[in-house]
């Protein structure tokens, strides 16, 4: 990962021009003057100190305010530095970042889901996690950092993952759901469409979740762990056979149109015990526990033998390029991401940790939910960090609609959306 010294040093010498010509203002180069004043030794992770006179602003959800609060506390104890929480979706923060970056007036700190990393690197707006880089890529589950890495530059300071897995009432079905050979055989038993009883579902509308069909059986979206958009791998074999596995579903299991499933739908057919299993994230968790109704969660079953793998998400801290005080966000953002304070968040919020060691501690490991989205993060893949992936939701949405709903040819279905999404990639590239 050291092709980000390259990108680091230009970027450093288009910030200082900028500051030159405008008075703007770009961090400081992470380096210090040594002892004997004959010139500067590189900061590292034992030896670095935030800048004098230095205070912070973080930008992050409202629902991490009170684990960020105890943590800036102990963070100005120990370092003296103030941090200020602005509260703001981290689905917004690119957005938000790319003007407010450039005229000062953005966060030292920001968080935003890892598929954004692309659009942030290219447009100047984060700096490298370089000082922190071996600790981070030591500590972190190798999903996670693949996940906050561009290009072979290592931006993220990681500290949650997130996927989806499969939710079952333990009073309709048991024991654990390990193939969907199972699931099948049981909704011919189960299944009451005219009483609203189904065996199985998700939000059919989205890619997010259909991924995994076409995923298991060999299809990706990009090659090159979804960094190569000349590659795209969404009418394969292994890609056309998943998209005939969910045909099978429609006629055997779910025999409904796409739009007659959505997040609330299944949500009630679930809390209402008309469902029995359902393919949901853990933000879920806690609807489902206010239900009463007694759930497992279990890793997504098999498809012929093979483990289904999903798609996943990573949230992780980034430094803001114009900060005025690189040491001391890069500082903090290392600490947020710490291994005790990613075992704090679990213990505040339940958030799923990226760091290995605190997914391993027996605290995690005997939550049996938590354990079932770990396990099912490891077998997960990170949503394409590429700016092209904006150019693949619409084609494979509708393509997916034309195999679902309208019972198409899966293979001239899928071989169209690549040909759009080729048409769509060469209008931007």
């Amino acid at each position: 990962m050291r092709r980000w010294q390259q990108a680091a040093l230009a970027g450093f010498m288009a910030l200082t021009l900028a500051a030159c010509s405008s008075g703007g203002g770009g961090g400081a180069a992470p380096t210090t003057t040594d002892s004997g004043g004959t010139g500067e030794t590189t900061v590292t992770a034992e030896n670095i100190q935030p800048e004098e006179g230095a205070s912070l602003v973080i930008w992050e959800d409202k629902n991490q305010r009170s684990f960020i609060e105890e943590r800036a506390k102990k963070f100005e104890e120990e370092y003296g530095v103030s941090v200020k929480i602005e509260e703001l979706p981290p689905t917004d923060q690119v957005t938000k970042l790319t003007t407010d970056g450039p005229a000062g007036l953005a966060a030292d700190v920001v968080v935003f889901p890892h598929d954004k990393i692309g659009s942030a690197s290219e447009a100047g707006l984060i700096l490298p996690n370089d000082i922190f880089e071996q600790k981070t890529s030591q500590s972190t589950s190798d999903n996670a950092l693949k996940a906050v890495t561009f290009k072979d530059i290592l931006y993220g300071y990681p500290y949650s993952v997130e996927t989806y897995a499969l939710f079952y009432n333990k009073k309709l079905y048991p024991e654990v759901p390990k193939s969907f050979e199972d699931i099948i055989s049981f909704a011919k038993t189960f299944n009451d469409t005219k009483n609203n009883k189904y065996t199985l579902m998700w939000e059919l509308q989205q890619f997010y979740y259909n991924f995994a069909y076409l995923a298991s059986q060999g299809g990706y979206i990009f090659g090159d762990e979804g960094m190569n958009s000349e590659d795209i791998g969404l009418n394969n074999e292994g890609a056309i056979k998943g998209g005939q596995f969910l045909q099978t579903l429609k006629s055997e299991v779910l025999p409904v149109k796409m739009g007659d499933v959505n997040f609330d739908i299944k949500k009630g057919l679930f809390s209402s015990g008309k469902l029995a299993m359902d393919i949901n994230g853990p933000w879920a968790i806690t609807d489902y526990r206010d239900a009463g109704i007694d759930f497992g969660v279990a890793p997504l079953p098999s498809i012929e033998g093979k483990p289904m793998t999903s798609f996943s998400g990573v949230k992780a801290y980034y430094v803001n390029a114009f900060t005025t005080y690189p040491n001391a966000a890069k500082l903090f953002a290392a600490y947020l991401s710490s291994a005790e304070s990613q075992m704090v968040n679990f213990e505040m919020n339940g958030t799923l940790p990226a760091n290995k060691d605190v997914a391993a501690d027996p605290k995690i490991q005997g939550d049996e939910i938590t354990k079932a989205f770990l396990e099912q993060f490891n077998n997960s893949t990170p949503m394409p960090s590429l700016p092209a992936m904006d150019s693949v939701w619409g084609p494979i949405g509708a393509a997916i609609s034309d195999i679902w709903d309208g019972g198409k040819d899966v293979k001239t279905s899928l071989d169209n959306a690549v040909k759009q999404i080729k048409e769509s990639l060469a209008t931007v590239q």
